[in-house]
């Protein structure tokens, strides 16, 4: 957390590093980026916020089909997207 009490960019990587992994569901990734998305008067950096959006709504089904509309693949890109990003600014 940063000293307004809101994650780093950091841990919002780190979040998509361990939904990759496993480590955490597509629904704590949700909620724990809905909590922020959600949150009024905060100002976040643009990759932040594209970041936090991408996260929350991780977890919306596919339709009848089952899965997730956005599937584990799209995830990965995402991430590797952040961490391309992240790079070049």
């Amino acid at each position: 957390m940063d000293a307004s009490g809101r994650p780093t960019l950091d841990e919002i990587e780190d979040r998509f590093v361990e939904l990759v992994a496993g480590r955490l569901s597509r629904d704590e990734a949700d909620c724990w980026a809905a909590r922020w998305v959600m949150e009024d008067g905060i100002a976040w950096d643009d990759l932040s916020w594209w970041a936090l959006n991408l996260l929350y709504g991780v977890d919306l089904p596919a339709g009848e089909s089952g899965g997730y509309l956005h599937d584990d693949e799209q995830v990965r890109t995402w991430l590797a997207e952040l961490k391309e990003r992240r790079a070049m600014s």
